[in-house]
């Protein structure tokens, strides 16, 4: 509803598509009395128009692969419950997310990809809160949602953008590493994916076979933690320090030892998700420099 000084100012209410008075009869003015309240016409004050704002978050959603997201939508005054229906939908479809109607959630008005996944916080709804929960994110969540409430005869919407499901893909070798005693060799492993390096947390490289799990190095944080590596490795590894930007946590192990052969694990995390790729370092015998 309008208030206004203005006695040519118009009831506006939008109604609730399933209530049998679609508006005050009208035109009528709203005038605002001596102490600011408001003045309806006689024809109009057995008629609650009911005026609410529907209020959702200020910038597009980002979330992890395989988690959750809320995507808020809320009021910040109590709406009573009878007739009252909140209706989630995809803008690029029409699909039905989730409804609540007549006091509880319907299910069965689903889209089918939605079942299990879309929850209303059922406890909330009678305080305002119309939020809803996605579970097991997919990328084709991302897109954007409608919250449509509909309250006795007025209503409300709000756009929810998922603007980026996130996923963090590694890759390394794809091949045998090869190398012989004394020798420098590289171990490859980077980030193929849209998420920033400043946004991953920790890359792990360890050594994982025959039942060993060696901490070969650490980066954390952007640090590079040498004193993690164990003794077999310190001081003979290190990363490309001018491709972590780019990425590239590839792995230089320097003077190959006869006991550095085996699989190695190459662990990249952020905060809601982790991936890893391995390569296998083999030997193919002594190296020519130990015989000059």
């Amino acid at each position: 509803m309008l208030f206004s000084r203005n006695p040519d100012t118009i009831i506006s209410c939008r109604p609730h598509p399933h209530s049998p008075i679609k508006y005050c009869p009208a035109p009528h003015s709203v005038v605002l009395g001596p102490a600011g309240s408001a003045v309806l016409p006689r024809e109009c004050r057995s008629l609650l128009c009911m005026w609410f704002i529907v209020k959702g978050p200020p910038i597009p959603l980002v979330a992890p692969l395989g988690g959750s997201v809320v995507l808020p939508c809320y009021v910040d005054e109590l709406l009573p419950m009878k007739d009252l229906e909140v209706e989630w939908r995809r803008t690029d479809s029409e699909i039905i997310v989730n409804l609540f109607l007549d006091g509880k959630s319907r299910a069965e008005a689903q889209q089918q990809d939605y079942h299990d996944r879309a929850h209303f916080f059922t406890d909330q709804i009678q305080y305002g809160n119309f939020s809803l929960r996605l579970d097991n994110l997919r990328a084709e969540d991302e897109g954007k949602y409608t919250c449509t409430v509909y309250s006795q005869k007025n209503s409300g919407q709000i756009l929810v953008e998922i603007k980026e499901v996130e996923h963090l893909s590694v890759s390394g070798s794809d091949h045998l590493v090869s190398a012989s005693v004394g020798e420098d060799v590289t171990l490859n492993c980077s980030v193929d994916s849209h998420i920033p390096p400043e946004h991953i947390q920790q890359v792990s490289w360890r050594k994982t076979d025959e039942n060993v799990n060696i901490q070969v190095l650490r980066l954390q944080r952007n640090k590079i933690q040498s004193d993690s590596s164990d003794e077999r490795y310190r001081d003979r590894v290190e990363f490309f320090t001018d491709e972590i930007s780019k990425g590239n946590f590839s792995l230089r192990l320097k003077r190959v030892r006869h006991g550095d052969k085996g699989v190695y694990m190459c662990q990249v995390k952020t905060e809601h998700l982790s991936a890893n790729t391995t390569a296998r370092l083999e030997q193919l015998g002594e190296s020519t420099r130990e015989h000059l």
